[in-house]
């Protein structure tokens, strides 16, 4: 008989970015090893006054093939009560949490303590962060209050594992690397891609990609256009992808300041899902200047289309590209990030780069991740449930 799985986080109809995106592929990866599959995701995800896009929600039709529940209200404990009481009778043998900022530790800690009562679930949270980008009182509690609820853990990120075993030094987890976001579709030619895009195919564009928050160091790029190593590549321009999750006044002020409007290429409304592959193909080279981070799946979609990066030493970013052979990683400083880019456009390497990252791809599948993740669980004994 097949085994059940049920993921609990963001997803369909929700526009969750990256998180949404590796919910729904996760559950065609289980269901490709032949299990049952449900996503339980959030009505209400946060407050308006706590959110800082547009809009929660995707236009996007659903996808295809998946079970998706939507129940779950963050800030109505007789919604958790109703989705862990619906979870728990349906007793599958797996629960897998998406656990990521402490103001859902409430809702979600609850719903897994509900779900446990049933003495059958294993509950295992994907922990994308353990300590928030951006600290708030009451982050160690309320992240305490979930990662008690569960039974073991996985983390995309060393860093990730190191603050989590803080928190919790007995219990089992494992090391996985975030898996290849490869439902994006086809790379395609640059040319195609300027062409959707609207962009001049003759240029070398750089991109920068996903929410633009003050942690993700795009003012560190801006400022790197500005370098004299980068402003002597003439034919260089750098997209921006991404909605404004914080103030852009700061960021229009530097980008005036710097005098780089005829540098720029600025997209920044929501990127759908239907139009990724153009930014990516579009693109020479892949930027993420982060200040700090855990891991970001933006690495994962330069690698399914081929694409070199330069990422900055924090976090775990450097763990998925390793320096020379797959791009570049910096001090997380303008004049670093400026050397990375004048020597990519400078040097014979763009081919080899992007050579090497279509072979050291292939030990990020999806196979190899749910499987260690069913590895962990059936770890997990009976008595331990």
């Amino acid at each position: 008989m097949a085994r059940r799985v049920i993921i609990v986080g963001p997803a369909h109809p929700l526009r969750g970015g990256g998180m949404a995106t590796f919910n729904e592929r996760m559950a065609y990866a289980f269901q490709e090893e032949g299990c049952e599959v449900e996503i339980v995701t959030f009505r209400l995800q946060y407050p308006a006054f706590l959110f800082p896009g547009k809009s929660q929600f995707t236009t996007e039709p659903a996808p295809e093939g998946l079970s998706i529940k939507v129940l779950i209200n963050s800030i109505n404990p007789i919604s958790w009560w109703r989705t862990g009481q619906y979870i728990k009778k349906q007793k599958p043998d797996l629960v897998v949490f998406r656990y990521w900022l402490p103001f859902m530790g409430p809702a979600l800690g609850t719903i897994a303590r509900l779900i446990r009562r049933n003495k059958y679930s294993r509950i295992l949270a994907i922990t994308d962060n353990v300590v928030p980008h951006e600290k708030r009182p009451g982050d160690e509690l309320l992240t305490r209050y979930f990662l008690g609820s569960c039974h073991g853990f996985v983390t995309l990120s060393r860093s990730v594992q190191q603050d989590l075993e803080r928190f919790e030094p007995k219990k089992p987890n494992v090391y996985l690397p975030h898996p290849l976001y490869d439902n994006f579709g086809e790379a395609e030619t640059k040319e195609a891609a300027c062409a959707a895009l609207g962009l001049d195919s003759t240029y070398n564009y750089l991109l920068f990609f996903g929410f633009i928050r003050a942690y993700k160091g795009l003012d560190l790029l801006l400022q790197a256009m500005a370098d004299p190593q980068v402003q002597e590549l003439s034919n260089l321009k750098l997209i921006v992808a991404g909605e404004f999750y914080e103030d852009v006044a700061p960021y229009q002020q530097l980008i005036e300041q710097l005098q780089l409007q005829d540098r720029l290429i600025l997209r920044t409304d929501f990127i759908p899902n239907a139009e990724v592959r153009h930014y990516f193909c579009a693109a020479d080279l892949v930027v993420q200047p982060y200040k700090h981070a855990t891991q970001s799946g933006v690495t994962q979609v330069a690698y399914h289309f081929d694409k070199p990066m330069v990422v900055t030493r924090v976090g775990g970013l450097s763990e998925l590209v390793p320096h020379g052979e797959v791009g570049y990683v910096v001090e997380p400083q303008p004049q670093a990030i400026a050397a990375a880019i004048h020597h990519f456009y400078t040097s014979v390497e763009a081919a080899i780069l992007s050579g090497n990252i279509s072979k050291y791809k292939k030990r990020f599948s999806w196979s190899r991740f749910v499987n260690s993740v069913w590895q962990l669980a059936d770890s997990i004994k009976l008595k331990n449930v």
